[in-house]
């Protein structure tokens, strides 16, 4: 029986074809300056184009006015200057001629073969929940940025209401609403994927790797992270890094 052979490398063409059947999602593909190398076509309708050329070869600030395309800018040089991932993260996009809508937005850093970051890949989709723009408080958007960009901080479900704004009761409707998950697991949830990403990426210890993830020590993080994936920190490395 023949072994079935390794993909090493996908067609950006290809990549494209896929995602401009998905149109609940924006994909893209930009270079190390930021612009455009590669789009769905649900990305331009989205600002107003009609053809891929139209948008290729520019940046986020020059199709989209605003913070709209300030705010993406800043997360692509955030992503580019240190290759942290940015991960299903809440944000509003413009959607052209309607109105903004909310998406959860993923970018990864592309690296060449010496480990330089020379571009990014990613994508923001539309929340699947039926949901206007003015339903989600900017301060609940605000919160979570926050709380993603310091997961060392001491975060709790009353941080998240008071930061939000909000009621213990209606922050956890919003976050059932928007993840299926209670404001606790929304927050456990972000921690081990942060950390899941700083294990296989950097050579931290496991206890300094808990630290900058916000948990106590390394028995609590150990035990989060066994309950989420199922093994240690230390075997999730080890396995991981062995089938790359």
């Amino acid at each position: 029986m023949n072994s079935p052979k390794k993909i090493t490398s996908i067609d950006v063409p290809q990549l494209e074809a896929l995602f401009d059947h998905a149109t609940d999602v924006a994909f893209f593909i930009k270079d190390r300056s930021g612009k455009y190398v590669a789009v769905n076509q649900s990305l331009v309708e989205r600002h107003g184009y009609k053809h891929k050329r139209e948008v290729i070869g520019k940046r986020t600030t020059e199709i989209c006015p605003g913070e709209f395309g300030a705010i993406p800018g800043q997360q692509d040089d955030r992503v580019l200057r240190t290759g942290k991932p940015l991960i299903e993260h809440l944000e509003l996009h413009w959607a052209r001629p309607h109105r903004p809508v909310w998406c959860l937005t993923t970018k990864l850093p592309i690296e060449d073969p010496q480990g330089e970051i020379i571009g990014l890949i990613g994508y923001s989709r539309d929340l699947r929940v039926p949901i206007d723009a003015d339903e989600i408080p900017a301060a609940f958007a605000k919160a979570l940025a926050e709380f993603e960009q310091n997961l060392a901080d001491h975060v709790t479900p009353a941080w998240f209401a008071e930061k939000a704004k909000l009621s213990p009761q209606r922050l956890t409707r919003m976050v059932k609403r928007l993840f299926g998950l209670t404001p606790g697991q929304l927050i456990a949830k972000t921690r081990i994927a942060a950390a899941s990403q700083i294990l296989l990426e950097t050579q931290l210890s496991v206890a300094e790797i808990a630290f900058a993830c916000g948990f106590y020590d390394h028995s609590a993080f150990t035990r989060a992270f066994r309950s989420a994936t199922g093994c240690t920190p230390s075997e999730y490395r080890t396995r991981s890094l062995s089938r790359s």
